[in-house]
């Protein structure tokens, strides 16, 4: 085991860490040249469409060093504020983590926040400045800025770029110089965290694992601590570009273990995997417990499609954790599920990948976070959705989840993101320069300001500059009504929104303006309503097709016309009486694109 490294790549979105991976392996000689292409650990098609890792993904590399042989474990991270918890799993399954910060662009919030989270856990931080070959590179004041972050000598900084390969060897040095091999015995009881799953159609549920005590051989009796389950090992192996079955597998290596599971629930993502006959005496501490933060409501286009969503849901589950689903039922969309997400780039991704990987299309309702109601009775209810809410009438008080937000971005763009922030109901509660060209800004802010397009805005306010992490602090009584949405006097439940009391008016004049635009016309006129509690605050009407009856009628006299009107008139109200208004799937996505 002394010659065996577990380490993770932490970083900034977009500051090469892929890119890096790709020369390691490179190095290593993992992966041959020919199957070598860029992001070459990003196996999904929506990840090189974006750019982006949504997936952290582990690989085992042998390196020769002088006469040794070196085993390196790397797990390869995002760097989205949104996919946190797959860096927390990645973070509890290693000892070390190659910090890359990008010499252009410096330290930024998610760098920090990523930072933070190795720290907690005693990780070796070896901190790295990537893209050095690159015209803007400022090196020596990225290297001050890391200095003061975590206190290292000017000379353990290693200055590298993924791109043309400088700099790999100090980091291999490093690695095997600096980060610790793996703690553990391999005679103990075994002890295995699960850090991720995945489902495959043919062999169910794979398990990626990595073993702090003891070792599994093919054939076990394990049984899963947590949930109590038992199953025999199938199949172990570790992970090299695809799955390498092997015999055993020991302590302080990471790898793959096949039951045959079929069923999803089976496996839960921290738990800690022993022997039946010979079990370990408590389970490994997990990573951290995943908090959703926006909840929205995921239906069937086809309500015959329900159970068919409940099982795409339950495989994506295995894939990414951090997603939590419920049934819940609506009246205007039928059956379908109550989802919580990371943010709103997660519910995005979620929903692409249900489309993509499973060939389910859905609905998606208006993003909410989740607030708890305090009733005259002294009863505590947690709001999930509007319709949850109690009568008004029953309510003492509100309370909604406030964030403590960081934002990196340069002094020039102060005041528009000073602006944006209170306009989001923020209020500044420090201002720090990190630099001449670098200040921080923390603002305290309700969630559900943020849920909607507040990273878009902020983004082009400061022309792609500010980088933006947050973190929840807590619960505080705000002023919170519910908004109805009304048809022709029914309330469409999938459109209400909780919102603050002082923007309801104007957000609900938009919703009716832009209902008013997506709503087919119909024989009979429609009314949309905007409506807080019984007091209506806005009106859009779209007015019925109308045949021209009194067409067939010249000259003679005018009581002949109006009789014809009114008889139309009369058919019209019974229309509008039996009609139903169809909600086009747009009117549900607009809510969401609702400019200011």
């Amino acid at each position: 085991m002394k010659n065996y490294r577990n380490f993770c790549i932490i970083a900034h979105i977009d500051h090469g860490k892929s890119t890096l991976a790709d020369r390691l392996l490179e190095s290593t000689k993992t992966v041959s040249s020919r199957d070598l292409q860029e992001q070459t650990l990003d196996n999904m098609d929506l990840e090189r469409e974006r750019g982006i890792t949504i997936k952290s993904h582990a690989i085992q590399m042998d390196f020769e060093h002088g006469k040794d042989k070196y085993v390196f474990n790397l797990i390869d991270t995002p760097g989205h504020v949104d996919f946190s918890y797959e860096v927390s799993r990645s973070i509890a399954a290693c000892e070390g983590a190659l910090l890359l910060v990008d010499a252009t662009q410096g330290i930024q919030a998610q760098t920090i926040s990523n930072l933070y989270l190795a720290m907690d856990h005693d990780l070796e931080i070896i901190p790295i400045i990537n893209k050095v070959d690159m015209d803007g590179a400022m090196i020596e004041e990225v290297a001050d800025q890391i200095i003061d972050l975590i206190g290292v000598n000017r000379e353990d900084i290693i200055e590298a770029s993924g791109k043309t390969g400088v700099g790999v060897d100090l980091i291999f040095d490093a690695i095997i110089n600096r980060i610790p091999c793996p703690k553990g015995d391999p005679e103990e009881p075994l002890q295995a965290l699960i850090f991720d799953s995945m489902f495959n159609s043919y062999r169910g549920v794979i398990a990626y694992f990595r073993i702090f005590n003891g070792k599994i051989k093919k054939g076990d009796k394990i049984k899963f601590v947590n949930t109590g389950n038992e199953y025999f090992a199938d199949e172990v192996g570790i992970l090299r570009m695809d799955m390498e079955p092997r015999a055993t597998v020991g302590a302080g290596d990471v790898g793959y273990l096949i039951t045959g599971i079929k069923e999803s629930q089976m496996i839960k993502v921290g738990d800690t995997i022993t022997i039946k006959e010979n079990p370990c005496e408590q389970a490994i501490d997990g990573f951290e417990d995943v908090k959703p933060m926006v909840f929205a409501g995921l239906y069937p286009i086809d309500s015959d499609d329900f159970e068919d969503l409940r099982e795409s849901l339950g495989k994506l589950q295995l894939n990414d954790a951090s997603l939590t689903y419920e049934p819940e039922t609506s009246l205007a969309l039928g059956f379908g599920f109550r989802c919580g997400f990371l943010g709103m780039l997660h519910l995005e991704i979620v929903q692409e990948r249900l489309d993509r990987e499973f060939d389910m299309a859905v609905i998606t309702t208006v993003p909410q976070v989740s607030y708890d109601c305090f009733t005259t009775r002294k009863e505590h209810i947690v709001i999930h959705t509007p319709s949850d809410l109690p009568d008004p009438s029953m309510i003492e008080r509100i309370e909604e989840p406030y964030i403590k937000a960081q934002i990196i971005s340069k002094p020039e763009f102060t005041g528009g993101i000073m602006s944006l922030c209170i306009d989001k109901r923020g209020f500044l509660t420090n201002q720090v320069y990190l630099s001449e060209t670098r200040v921080e800004l923390s603002f305290e802010i309700p969630l559900a300001e943020i849920v909607f397009d507040f990273y878009d805005k902020l983004k082009s306010i400061s022309k792609g500059y500010a980088s933006f992490d947050y973190h929840i602090i807590g619960m505080r009584p705000g002023k919170l009504v519910k908004l109805d949405i009304l048809l022709n006097g029914e309330k469409v439940d999938a459109l209400s929104a909780m919102i603050h009391r002082d923007k309801a008016e104007s957000f609900g004049r938009k919703m009716c303006k832009k209902l008013r635009e997506l709503i087919n016309r119909q024989q009979f006129v429609i009314a949309i309503q905007a409506a807080i509690g019984s007091k209506i605050v806005a009106r859009e009407t779209i007015s019925a097709f109308r045949k021209d009856v009194t067409a067939k009628c010249y000259g003679g006299d005018i009581s002949r016309k109006r009789k014809l009107l009114e008889k139309q008139k009369k058919g019209k109200k019974r229309m509008r009486q039996v009609g139903n208004v169809e909600v086009p799937q747009q009117a549900f996505l607009a809510v969401l694109k609702l400019d200011d």
